[in-house]
């Protein structure tokens, strides 16, 4: 029989049964009391006569000392066999202690070993980043993956509840779709039943749909995008919040932009002081996130970043290096307007007081970290939006539905996404957004 497979006696059974089993994160209420956790090996050490067992049972991380002198023999031999991530059964005395993890420490009077673990093969030295993603399974596991992804979990669920507190409706927009949201260069095609169709780069069309029927809606959910980039803020799979508001312009659709930011950011702040500090993140930065943003145009940023030696030409779309220019003095996030049409997608409205140009903006986080999020006011003239649409070459039949929000009852409207990896990259102060999400999918990457 191997290592890891456990072997539960059914005496050890009903004795674990008889004992008060307690999450590590609801140790706080146990003090004095004796009690059982049961977690995963993360570390063991021992002094002389003193050992320390560190274990994880995904709700905290709990320190347990181990005496010589006052347990079994047998319990101390175990300590000393014990594989990381082995899991077990620790037993003792609740004691407060400042020092420890979480601020409790257990004192151990029973260990069992519940089920080995193979020697693993991810230790406490450097890694390369194709061995780590090859054993992404297990990498989560760490301190700093598992932080990470405890504040993606917690503005994950600050989205719903800011749209929630708003009154938007959610709608779930399909995966599957015939319709072209962003760039035809940038699909995942695929066979449908003898027709052609796409993996979504965005649920926004489908959003548009739903307003007449309810006013205020959004979706969240995975988006798609062939890209061919290997840099630090592109994965090929990723998740995005679409919000979509009736009788709401370029101004209001910036408003809501900024105070939902700003409130991902607090309930960040609020809920994740233990995360920042395993992930090392300045937390002052994000305490100066506050609403009003700064505004400029695309015509004025193309011009300070001329000043600043850029060769950036008027009507081309700002890359990274661009991003980076504009927000060096910045400690805000950072909207820019009014681009020029041919830089932006067909759906845009095309600004009256400059036909160049569409009502749309980009919001850029400072600290490096580029746009975060795309949103526009929509063009709801039908005759406008055809012409867009065969200007790209795009099939017009695919897009009869969408041409038909302007055919009946057309209303102006606004929507914006962001993109969550971004995001979360940025509250964490973490570079690489493949760290943003439990399993990424690069364009050389498809395991685990």
């Amino acid at each position: 029989m191997p290592p890891s497979t456990p072997l539960f006696l059914s005496c050890e059974a009903t004795f674990f049964n008889s004992l008060l089993m307690v999450d590590i994160e609801r140790l706080g209420e146990h003090v004095g009391e004796t009690v059982t956790v049961r977690g995963w090996v993360e570390a063991t050490r021992g002094h002389g006569k003193v050992a320390f067992l560190v274990v994880r049972d995904g709700t905290g991380t709990l320190q347990t000392v181990l005496v010589k002198s006052q347990i079994e023999e047998t319990i101390w031999d175990l300590h000393g066999s014990l594989s990381q991530e082995s899991l077990v059964a620790v037993t003792g005395e609740v004691k407060e202690d400042a020092r420890a993890p979480g601020g409790y420490e257990l004192g151990v009077t029973a260990l069992s070993l519940l089920s080995g673990a193979d020697e693993y093969p991810i230790q406490a030295k450097e890694h390369g980043v194709d061995f780590l993603l090859d054993h992404r399974h297990l990498w989560l596991r760490s301190s700093l993956q598992r932080a990470s992804l405890k504040v993606r979990a917690e503005v994950s669920q600050a989205i719903h509840d800011f749209f929630y507190g708003r009154g938007f409706t959610r709608i779930d927009t399909p995966i599957l779709t015939g319709s072209i949201g962003e760039h035809a260069g940038t699909l995942f095609e695929t066979g449908y039943f003898g027709e052609t169709a796409y993996l979504a780069q965005t649920g926004q069309l489908y959003v548009e749909a739903a307003c007449p029927a309810f006013q205020k809606v959004y979706c969240f959910g995975p988006t798609f995008r062939a890209e061919k980039s290997k840099t630090r803020r592109h994965l090929t799979e990723f998740w995005m919040i679409e919000p979509e508001v009736a009788f709401a312009d370029s101004d209001d659709n910036m408003r809501l932009q900024e105070e939902f930011v700003s409130y991902l950011v607090e309930r960040a702040l609020e809920n994740c002081a233990d995360e920042f500090e395993v992930l090392e993140r300045d937390t002052t930065a994000l305490e100066r996130i506050k609403t009003p943003f700064p505004r400029i145009s695309y015509t004025e940023a193309v011009e300070q970043l001329n000043q600043k030696g850029s060769k950036t030409e008027w009507g081309q779309d700002l890359g990274a290096p661009d991003e980076a220019a504009l927000m060096e003095d910045q400690d805000r996030p950072l909207f820019v307007y009014n681009y020029p049409k041919g830089a932006k997608a067909f759906y845009m409205k095309e600004n009256p007081d400059d036909p160049r140009t569409v009502l749309c903006n980009d919001l850029l986080a400072p600290e490096g970290y580029g746009e975060i999020i795309g949103g526009s006011q929509r063009e709801d003239d039908h005759d406008r939006l055809l012409a867009r649409i065969r200007e790209e070459g795009l099939p017009e039949e695919a897009y009869k539905w969408y041409l038909d929000l302007r055919r009946y009852g057309t209303f102006p409207h606004s929507g914006f996404g962001l993109g969550l990896e971004r995001t979360v990259g940025w509250i964490t102060g973490r570079h690489h957004i493949r760290e943003m999400i439990p399993f990424p999918r690069l364009m050389n990457r498809l395991y685990p």
